[in-house]
């Protein structure tokens, strides 16, 4: 593929299958981290878990994880894995039993919930000395003029049809209520090197993406993957990306 076929091609018509293709994996020293600071390491819950990425990797650490989402899209979507289970299920009413849980984890999720529900879901379901993690990742981060033209489309283009939720995010939940004896986070990022596909799929599961389209805004989605095409170079040449990781970590 060429920049002009790159700049041509419909980028926000991936299907359902996108967000588990291209949503970037959390770096394996997240779920370690968890690991290391819960009381044991029997059963893990990943709500709002997505397509599962972040259950996955628990796996590796936790005798159990069981992830729960409310969508049947990503469920349908999430990996099995022999000590992984998934069930359709909303966060503020779990299907399990009391006193049963050592870590609870809500990655990039936690801005949709009703939290006073959820959190006493959390207290019903776990053992003493639980962990709680609220995680998200921030804005993506790139070099050069990739940056500035991603930094304006984000901002000022496709920001107005963000909803407002989004902002929890933005700010690395640093605002939400959060009644739990808090412990200082890690610093953990994501780090990738993308080629010109991959980025412009991970942009396309985004909701902000979604509702421009239902607004009729197409125009300025193509218009940004026609101008980040044009300073990319060769569609296959890879780029660094990050994205820093914020959490709120809490104990019962």
């Amino acid at each position: 593929m060429n920049n002009t076929d790159a700049a041509s091609k419909n980028w926000f018509d991936q299907g359902g299958s996108a967000y588990a293709k291209f949503r970037p994996e959390y770096p394996a020293e997240l779920a370690a981290y968890l690991a290391s600071v819960a009381p044991d390491t029997f059963l893990a819950i990943d709500v709002g878990c997505g397509n599962g990425q972040l259950t996955r990797q628990l796996a590796e650490h936790f005798s159990s994880v069981a992830g729960f989402d409310p969508s049947e899209d990503q469920i349908a979507h999430a990996a099995p894995q022999e000590n992984v289970s998934y069930r359709c299920a909303p966060a503020e009413d779990l299907p399990l039993l009391s006193r049963s849980v050592s870590l609870v984890t809500a990655a990039q999720a936690a801005h949709w919930f009703d939290l006073p529900r959820f959190y006493d879901e959390v207290r019903r379901v776990a053992v003493p000395n639980t962990i709680v993690a609220l995680i998200s990742y921030g804005v993506l981060r790139m070099d050069g003029e990739l940056g500035a033209r991603f930094e304006r489309f984000y901002r000022d283009e496709i920001g107005p049809f963000w909803p407002a939720e989004r902002k929890l995010v933005d700010s690395g939940y640093a605002t939400l209520d959060f009644p739990f004896t808090e412990l200082e986070s890690p610093s953990i990022a994501i780090h990738l090197d993308w080629p010109l596909d991959e980025f412009l799929g991970y942009v396309s599961t985004w909701s902000a993406v979604r509702n421009a389209r239902d607004s009729g805004r197409e125009d300025l989605l193509h218009r940004f993957a026609a101008d980040i095409a044009e300073r990319w170079g060769a569609p296959a040449t890879r780029h660094s990306i990050s994205w820093p990781i914020n959490m709120r970590i809490g104990r019962l």
